[in-house]
C-alpha cells in the first residue's frame, strides 16, 4: 500500500512539472502536437523508472558512509547521478533512433536535452532526500514519469484544440502555454487534499 501511495502521490501532488516547475523547458518546446509529447513522455518515464532505483543503489552500496568503501563520498551524486541519467538517455536515444526514425527526428535536440532535465536529475535528488527504500524509489521513479507524462500529454491536447482559437497575438504561442500550465497546476493542487 505503500507504494501505490508513493507513485499516486509522485504522479499527481508533488508532480515535477506542475508542482515544482521541473522540466519545463522540454515540457514547452515539445508539447506542441500529441504525437511528439506521447514520445517525450514515454522517453521521460523510461528515464526517471531506471535511473532513480539506478541512482539509489549506487547512492545506498557505494556512496553512503554504510556502503561497501566505509567513506562517505555523498558530495559526489550530482556527478555520479547526472552519469548515468546520461548514460541512460544515450541508451534511450539509440533504442528510438533505430526503433522509430520519424519521432527521433522530430523529438530533435531535446530527446538527448533530456539528460539536463531537471526533472529526471529532481527524481534521484529527492529520493535521496525524502529516504526512500528501493521499492519506493522504483515507484518513485515511475510515478514521477507518468506525472510529467500526464502533464506533458494534457498541455499538448489543449494546445491543440487551442490553435484554431482567437487568442489576442501577444498571448500565442508560449504566453497560452504558460497560462494553461498554470491553470493546470492549480488543477493538481486539488488532489493535496486525498489521502490514499
Amino acid at each position: 500500500m505503500d507504494f501505490v501511495n508513493v507513485f499516486i502521490r509522485s504522479a499527481f501532488i508533488d508532480n515535477m512539472v506542475l508542482a515544482y516547475f521541473l522540466g519545463m523547458c522540454s515540457y514547452l518546446a515539445v508539447s506542441k502536437t500529441i504525437n511528439t509529447a506521447f514520445g517525450l513522455g514515454l522517453a521521460v518515464i523510461f528515464c526517471l523508472g531506471f535511473t532513480v532505483p539506478a541512482n539509489w543503489l549506487i547512492h545506498e552500496y557505494l556512496l553512503k558512509e554504510t556502503g561497501i568503501f566505509g567513506v562517505d563520498l555523498t558530495f559526489l551524486n550530482f556527478v555520479v547521478f547526472i552519469a548515468v541519467i546520461a548514460s541512460m538517455v544515450q541508451l534511450l536515444e539509440m533504442l528510438i533512433e533505430k526503433s522509430f526514425p520519424g519521432l527521433y527526428v522530430s523529438l530533435g535536440i531535446f530527446l538527448p536535452l533530456i539528460t539536463v532535465n531537471c526533472a529526471i536529475l529532481g527524481g534521484s535528488l529527492f529520493m535521496v532526500a525524502r529516504e526512500y527504500s528501493f521499492g519506493e524509489s522504483v515507484f518513485f521513479g515511475l510515478g514521477s514519469g507518468f506525472g510529467f507524462f500526464l502533464a506533458i500529454i494534457a498541455l499538448a491536447a489543449i494546445r491543440e484544440k487551442v490553435r484554431y482559437s482567437s487568442i489576442p497575438p501577444a498571448l500565442r504561442g508560449l504566453g497560452i502555454a504558460f497560462i494553461i500550465t498554470g491553470l493546470m497546476g492549480l488543477a493538481f493542487m486539488s488532489f493535496m487534499g486525498i489521502k490514499v
